[in-house]
């Protein structure tokens, strides 16, 4: 895919954990996002925000993700990915592949756990559960049953 010249680059967020990794494109309103989720790529194009600009973004992710239990929700205020590591273990040390610094790329401090952190997720890992059930998959890739 061709990234389009006129294309505001949008704020991207993330998080993860041991098995997953969260990625927040900070855009408002977007109407008909256009959304392709490959193995190692995540691409979206969509017109939103308050002046109704187009925004366009293909991250090259560190490492892969299974393509088939991708979760998204188009909210208001943003549209959130959550992305199952092909590989569960030790945590990526940065999202994209390439490591150079990207100014639009800042870590969501409020869904971060570091590593080391015990699974005492009381207070803020059940959200993240709750946020997955109420996400919709990709188009009907297949049942979601079991993922629970």
């Amino acid at each position: 895919t061709r990234m389009s010249e006129t294309a505001l680059h949008p704020s991207v967020m993330w998080a993860q954990r041991p098995h997953l990794v969260f990625v927040t494109i900070n855009v408002s309103d977007v109407d008909k996002p256009e959304i392709k989720v490959e193995k190692d790529c995540l691409y979206f194009k969509g017109t939103g925000g308050p002046d109704k600009k187009l925004y366009e973004a293909k991250l090259k992710l560190y490492a892969e993700i299974k393509e088939d239990t991708v979760k998204y929700a188009a909210r208001p205020r943003c549209i959130e990915f959550a992305l199952e590591k092909v590989a569960e273990g030790p945590y990526w040390p940065r999202l994209l592949e390439n490591s150079t610094k990207q100014h639009w790329l800042k870590v969501d401090f409020s869904k971060w756990k570091d590593e080391d952190d015990s699974e005492a997720e009381g207070e803020s890992g059940g959200d993240l559960e709750e946020m997955m059930r109420n996400m919709g998959g990709l188009g009907g890739m297949g049942g979601m049953g079991g993922m629970g």
